[in-house]
């Protein structure tokens, strides 16, 4: 089950899922959140999710992004937040 404030985060960024029916929003995949998140938000936005989602849980799914999923990520941003990461 998703957290309230997980919802509240999508919702106020919804314009990044332009694609996604209204009505699906909130029931993105959380790999699918922290890829758009990555890819076109801003750094405060990035350190939120990463509060709201919990670094251990964001490290488990980054690592999850391999072929294919990784090629969805800007390799620049792939590479900055796999060094980050690492680190903490």
């Amino acid at each position: 089950m998703r957290s309230q404030e997980i919802k509240k985060f999508i919702e106020e960024h919804q314009h990044l899922f332009w694609y996604t029916p209204a009505k699906e929003k909130e029931n993105i995949s959380d790999e699918l959140l922290l890829e758009h998140i990555l890819n076109y938000a801003d750094l405060m936005t990035i350190k939120r999710l990463f509060a709201l989602m919990g670094i251990e849980k964001v490290k488990a799914i980054f690592q999850n992004f391999k072929g294919s999923k990784k090629g969805n990520i800007y390799p620049e941003i792939y590479h900055l937040f796999s060094e980050y990461l690492k680190r903490n």
